[in-house]
């Protein structure tokens, strides 16, 4: 009996030790297994890092903003980390700077697309380009699809992720909001990515991935398409419905943003006004009246054949740079008023005519030698024509009055900006009595 259960007791021991060691080696096991695991998901993690990075040659990137980098004999290609999704189908790129030759392409391209090509170029790569307002389709000869675009022009490009079928699916451009075209293109494996092109000296951009567009939008693009029609000449000048906004860089006077009506004031519309929503950093903001062909790059007042009233100053000038004291300086919410006191026998030939500046072509707004020679221009060698009195007002009282010289063609409701943020809102029918 003794015997027995001495060999119960050593089965017994020989158990529990066997059992402990099972215990361990699973606990073993389970340790090393759980080390695995870790060390493929850092791995995973790093390919996906790799995968999800933006690329970009050629180009310097600072926050949202991209500007060229080359010497204009290279192309610089910026893609995005990540493709085009039907929960982020469409992405916007503001043109800061045209440069030389406002060589600004703008779509999408695959994920690993070579960055000394411009987007389009090559093939499973389409864009549309601001220079020449052509679509590249895979192909470095572009066909004619849409208008040309300039400094503070919005191109837009997205996807109907809904129209997306056996591999094909639908790219549409859009142009400050309003959609220019669309195109149906196959659809790489990785999807397609945002990209963007630049090949001139002095070109940049803002991007904006997170951009929206779609049928809220469509109100309100109507609204600004009907009163940019307004607007014979804009430069450096983003129209938002009655909202003017400067969008130049504001760093010397050569960067005057402006706005010129199509219609030059008449008997029949003879008053506008300007309400100032935001007078940014200096409120260098002028409202006035000049000729059609007036310089892009001069404040209202400053060249011949021109008369402003300035905000920042308070002064008038009348078609020169040096300006003489007129009223109190201007605020934000205040109202500048400007017309003129036609007499009663005053008959223009261009009154109930059409007249329109000329369209069609980009102008370079950075490169393109205007009229600067004007500077030192006498008003008195204006266009013979008939003197009338222009008349300026705040906040519905008038402040001042200047006789002026009409020159050939009429005067035109003139808008100038040239410091980062200002905004006014524009009135040029108002009801004026």
């Amino acid at each position: 009996l003794i015997n027995i259960y001495a060999a119960i007791s050593v089965s017994f021991q020989l158990i529990v030790h066997l059992f402990s060691q099972t215990y361990e080696m699973d606990d073993i096991n389970l340790h090393y297994r759980f080390l695995n695991w870790r060390r493929r998901i850092r791995e995973i993690r790093e390919v996906r890092a790799v995968r999800y990075q933006e690329r970009y040659k050629r180009m310097l990137k600072n926050g949202d903003t991209l500007s060229y980098q080359g010497n204009s004999d290279e192309v610089g290609c910026y893609v995005a980390p990540r493709p085009l999704s039907k929960g982020n189908c469409y992405f916007e790129v503001t043109i800061m700077d045209t440069g030389v030759r406002g060589t600004i392409a703008v779509g999408l391209v695959p994920q690993h697309y070579k960055l000394d090509h411009q987007p389009g170029w090559l093939p499973h790569s389409i864009a549309y380009h601001a220079d020449d307002g052509k679509l590249y389709n895979g192909n470095p000869v572009g066909q004619q699809f849409g208008p040309k675009c300039n400094r503070g022009d919005r191109i837009g490009c997205g996807i109907y992720a809904d129209t997306s079928d056996a591999g094909l699916v639908t790219v549409f451009f859009t142009k400050n909001g309003k959609e220019v075209g669309s195109v149906v293109v196959p659809v790489a494996p990785d999807g397609l990515f945002p990209a963007i092109g630049m090949h001139s000296l002095g070109e940049e951009v803002r991007l904006d991935l997170q951009a929206e567009w779609g049928s809220e939008e469509e109100d309100s693009v109507m609204m600004v398409d009907s009163h940019e029609d307004e607007w014979a000449r804009l430069y450096d000048v983003r129209v938002s419905g009655t909202l003017l906004e400067y969008v130049g860089k504001g760093k010397s006077i050569m960067d005057v943003g402006l706005a010129q009506a199509r219609q030059p004031l008449t008997t029949r519309s003879h008053y506008f006004e300007v309400e100032i929503v935001d007078p940014g950093e200096k409120c260098y903001i002028a409202l006035g009246l000049a000729r059609r062909d007036y310089p892009k790059n001069r404040h209202p007042g400053w060249s011949r054949g021109s008369v402003a009233y300035h905000a920042d100053d308070g002064k008038i000038f009348h078609g020169s740079g040096v300006g003489d004291q007129f009223g109190p300086r201007c605020f934000e919410g205040d109202i500048m008023g400007c017309g003129i006191m036609f007499p009663r026998d005053y008959v223009l030939d261009y009154e109930g005519k059409n007249i329109t500046a000329n369209q069609g072509r980009v102008e370079n707004l950075l490169y393109l030698n205007d009229e600067d020679e004007e500077e030192g221009d006498d008003p008195e060698q204006e266009h013979e024509g008939r003197k009338v009195m222009v008349f300026f007002t705040r906040n519905g009282k008038i402040i001042g009055r200047r006789e002026v010289v009409v020159p050939a063609g009429g005067f035109y409701p003139t808008i100038g900006m040239l410091s980062s943020g200002e905004k006014v809102k524009v009135d040029l029918h108002p009801l004026s009595g």
